[in-house]
């Protein structure tokens, strides 16, 4: 694997990591706000209970993690499953109300957290398009 490549997988990866074992038996007022943010971009994350939902989001990321700090799962792999998280927080971010100033892009002070997580769908797709060059 290239260190470029390693680079931009080993970051994102610590941090999902890192976020998905924290989130290990969150209780069900957490998992139920979460969903509730969650569903608005993706509605059929409103079909599960909030525990199925909290279960789902924790093993999530942390599975996702894990693959982009493996070197065994391909870069294209890893890539495509980053692109795919970052796209539903990226969802997210446009469509809960607050996020965005008027314009419908730019991030009001509430939205910051939330839009900054595009960089994940960013390097996701970087690393998607790249491969294992």
């Amino acid at each position: 694997m290239k260190l470029s490549n390693a680079v931009l997988r080993a970051v994102p990866g610590a941090f999902i990591l890192n976020s998905g074992i924290g989130k290990l038996g969150m209780d069900d007022e957490t998992a139920e706000y979460l969903q509730n943010m969650a569903k608005v971009a993706v509605p059929v994350l409103g079909n599960m209970s909030p525990r199925e939902f909290g279960k789902f989001l924790s093993y999530g990321e942390t599975v996702l993690g894990v693959a982009l700090l493996l070197p065994i799962v391909p870069t294209r792999v890893a890539g495509l499953a980053l692109a795919t998280f970052g796209a539903g927080m990226a969802a997210s971010y446009l469509k809960l109300p607050g996020m965005t100033q008027a314009d419908g892009i730019r991030p009001t002070d509430d939205g910051v957290p939330l839009a900054k997580d595009t960089w994940l769908l960013a390097i996701g797709v970087a690393l998607a398009l790249r491969g294992s060059k």
